[in-house]
């Protein structure tokens, strides 16, 4: 097997298959995938090139468009090679985020993403739609929403912080933004469904909420003095126009999107106008609470329980694990890896979404040759490091894992693509090939290989041959490298 597995990774291929033989397989494909779990199956395939005739194998036709992916590959390498290749992914949810609340990008940046994520077998696309920054879906219900703060004065998000958080209209030629049809969106949904793409779209709260609360004050916290906390980064957990808000927001959202989960965000709330909120105070009296970090609970539960009644889960950023969720939520984990592992001993399903090893907008290479990005140094190989399982997780629980590109500097489409190629190439495999495919220095050749791929198609991606040293180590310091290569040398 092992050498079968060799054979698979000097295919050249991104992800990695399972298995390669330069013979062909006599065993029934039906047989040989009876032990995967129903999931795996789906999506399971094989292939087999005898001469110039290619025999494509699978129980559905997902699995017949993965082998596509594959062919796809190997027919702009040349020359098909002769054998078996056998493959069926590692995790069910192999994702990548994509932030339009800090810069919107627009329908076909995405769609353009889609076919570079169905290339690399990626099947799962989150569309961050709302934060203080902007909100990119219009909403018959709520059309303030968009029409007051879709467009922004400021490119990125820190030039808009810089003067003071103004919006502006979409007649102002100065503005910045913009923002998603329900039409426009549904073609996005046919667009991925056609690529086996699931499309997560998230509506953020109750933090990075400031737009909500400017387009409708009524959702914001109020003083014992009448007057609302305008600029509030977080929505009123004591108000009801809060709730009558986000359901109406959620009923048009799951109208459009037929995802089974639905992300509530549930990170980084401040809570800081919570305490003199008398709104608030009455909600912590009613339901017995004591602290006002419980007030975070009551809504994440309340909204779990609304968007359950409607047949689909919740996915949340691990705070939501702090104040109790329901068993049927799901966890990603963006704190490191303790978030994961804390709701996968709970029981929680999880999606592994590290900022240690898979955030997208921090540093790919030296800082000083790079665009400015925030965060430590990512590289391709530190991204490839990664493994979602930690020790003493269980598995089964671990839906996989994604890269999360936030965009607060990341203004243009051109930037976007640079900053998630090649990247996503090193978690579409970490998510799809089997564990074991480890070898970092065969991924990087594999990988250089597939950016001049996608560069001729018009993807603008990161320059893998001025990629420095200490990128290509995997560290993240110039100490941590300099040890590393003493210990070798002893």
């Amino acid at each position: 097997m092992r050498l079968l597995l060799i054979f698979a990774l000097a295919l050249n291929l991104i992800p990695a298959p399972v298995r390669y033989s330069p013979e062909k397989d006599r065993t029934c494909f039906r047989k040989e995938i009876s032990t995967l779990e129903p999931w795996q199956q789906k999506e399971a395939y094989r292939i087999t090139i005898k001469g110039k005739k290619v025999k494509v194998e699978a129980l559905t036709k997902e699995g017949k468009f993965r082998a596509k992916a594959t062919l796809e590959q190997l027919r702009a390498m040349g020359e098909l090679p002769q054998g078996t290749i056998f493959d069926y992914p590692r995790f069910r949810h192999r994702g990548i985020m994509i932030d339009e609340s800090r810069s919107f990008k627009g329908k076909e940046f995405l769609m353009k993403q889609m076919d570079a994520m169905a290339l690399l077998k990626l099947n799962v696309l989150h569309i961050h739609l709302d934060d203080s920054a902007g909100w990119r879906i219009e909403s018959s219900a709520y059309p303030d929403l968009t029409a007051k703060t879709a467009w922004r004065v400021g490119r990125t998000y820190h030039e808009w912080e810089a003067g003071k958080y103004k919006f502006t209209s979409a007649d102002d030629p100065s503005g910045y933004g913009g923002c998603y049809s329900p039409d426009e969106l549904r073609e996005l949904v046919a667009y991925a469904a056609e690529r086996y793409i699931n499309i997560i779209p998230e509506i953020e709260m109750p933090g990075h909420s400031m737009e909500v609360g400017y387009a409708y004050p009524d959702v914001l916290c109020v003083l014992e003095n009448g007057k609302r906390c305008t600029g509030a980064w977080d929505l009123c957990p004591g108000s009801e126009a809060t709730f009558e808000l986000l359901e109406a927001v959620l009923e048009e959202v799951m109208d459009i999107f037929p995802s089974p989960y639905i992300h509530i965000g549930g990170d980084e709330a401040t809570m800081k106008t919570w305490p003199v909120c008398v709104n608030c105070r009455r909600r912590m009296e009613e339901e017995g609470f004591t602290d006002v970090k419980q007030l975070q609970g009551y809504l994440v539960r309340r909204v779990e329980a609304f968007v359950r009644s409607h047949g689909r889960r919740i996915i949340g950023w691990d705070e939501i694990l702090e104040t109790g969720v329901p068993e049927e939520a799901v966890v990603q984990s963006w704190r490191g890896v303790s978030g994961g592992k804390k709701a996968n001993a709970m029981g929680h399903e999880v999606v592994m979404s590290p900022n240690s090893h898979l955030y997208l907008d921090y540093y790919q290479d030296l800082i000083r040759k790079e665009p400015r990005a925030v965060g430590e140094l990512t590289s391709l190989r530190h991204v490839y490091s990664y493994e979602p399982v930690a020790e003493g997780m269980d598995e089964s629980l671990v839906l996989g894992m994604q890269g999360n590109l936030w965009c607060e500097l990341v203004p243009n489409v051109e930037h976007a693509e640079y900053m998630l190629y090649p990247r996503a190439f090193a978690i579409a495999e970490r998510a799809w090939s089997p564990a074991d495919v480890r070898d970092p220095l065969a991924f990087r050749e594999r990988a250089s290989w597939l950016v001049g791929v996608l560069r001729s198609r018009g993807y603008n991606t990161f320059d893998m041959d001025t990629e420095s040293e200490l990128a290509r180590s995997g560290y993240r310091t110039f100490d941590a490298f300099e040890r590393a290569k003493v210990q070798k040398v002893n």
